[in-house]
């Protein structure tokens, strides 16, 4: 038997290509559950296994796909039936395991959560990791004592996929959000989504020497990195917290200091959801299903097949792709 799979390949001068293959099932990695994956989605690590960037792949061939959603074919772990509806994010798969850019998966049953009842496989990979990111953020500021009475919060990176499900999110939750966005045309998307205050990513983007700056965010959600991390945690309020989810502009915080830290008692909260345990993501998961507005969600959505995701993986490294791209395996 075979099945359909994104399949990124080497050559010997080291050129790296992907392309659409049948491939037979005896291929498949180990692992103690078959899914049959119905969607996946497309992540910015996606694009960087899909070109060979990052160092991500250890070994080629390789099928990308950090997520997928589908339903058990077989299983030797007790946990799962065949025909039991299942969500995969992280745990290294579609970097260094076999991943969801496929009609075919095969993982440890570890790596996988029970779909809640409420979500379908596609809504499930219109939220995938970075709803679930957006999630566990959420979660991280609501502990360190954010609420909707503390003031306004601040998303960075809005209109991608992490921060637009964090607008859609937080507003839900009763917050007043402040979107930043480098994209003049994202406005209406984000106002819709739930953002009052549409912030130009030029007045965050530059760094400031200053060790604090005025207080005006209550917390954020930051996805972005870099000098601008500096700026929204020079910028928060006493007590607040920041959710730090992303490094599009850099690991590295130059500009920064402990300031904000021992005079305003500022949190920096690190999120991570590649090896979150099991019992937290069903917890997020089951947040998600509850909090999520659906209809938002869906006006994030773009959906494409398996061929598509080439041109779809430069799109998203060039930072070209708005909310969330959908890949529909079997489409």
């Amino acid at each position: 038997m075979t099945f359909r799979a994104l399949l990124v390949e080497k050559d010997a001068d080291g050129a790296v290509s992907a392309a659409m293959q049948d491939v037979e099932e005896a291929r498949l990695p180990e692992g103690d559950v078959t899914v049959a994956v119905d969607y996946s989605t497309l992540n910015y690590k996606d694009g960087l296994c899909m070109t060979g960037q990052g160092g991500l792949v250890r070994s080629y061939p390789h099928v990308p796909g950090v997520d997928f959603a589908g339903t058990v074919e077989a299983s030797d772990d007790p946990r799962y039936r065949p025909g039991d509806r299942v969500v995969l994010t992280g745990w290294r798969v579609g970097e260094v395991r076999w991943g969801g850019f496929a009609t075919r998966a095969r993982v440890k049953a570890d790596w996988l959560v029970p779909l809640p009842e409420q979500l379908s496989t596609r809504q499930a990979m219109a939220i995938g990791t970075a709803g679930l990111t957006a999630m566990l953020a959420v979660m991280a500021l609501e502990k360190a004592g954010l609420s909707p009475l503390s003031g306004e919060v601040l998303v960075t990176g809005a209109a991608g996929g992490v921060g637009s499900i964090a607008v859609a999110l937080l507003s839900r939750l009763g917050y007043t959000v402040a979107a930043v966005t480098g994209r003049p045309e994202a406005a209406s998307y984000l106002r819709d989504l739930g953002a009052e205050t549409i912030v130009a990513r030029e007045e965050l983007a530059e760094a400031s020497s200053k060790p604090l700056e005025s207080e005006r965010w209550a917390g954020g959600i930051d996805a972005v990195g870099g000098d601008m991390l500096a700026r929204v945690l020079k910028q928060t309020k006493y007590g607040g917290a920041v959710a730090a989810v992303g490094l599009a502009a850099g690991a590295a915080v130059p500009s920064f200091t402990v300031i904000p830290f021992l005079l305003r008692g500022v949190s920096l909260l690190g999120i991570d959801s590649v090896m979150r345990p099991y019992n937290e993501r069903v917890d997020a998961w089951n947040r998600i299903a509850a909090d999520l507005p659906m209809d938002k969600l869906e006006a994030m959505v773009a959906e494409y097949g398996l061929s598509d995701l080439p041109e779809l993986g430069r799109k998203i490294l060039a930072g070209q792709v708005k909310g969330r791209a959908v890949i529909d395996v079997n489409a």
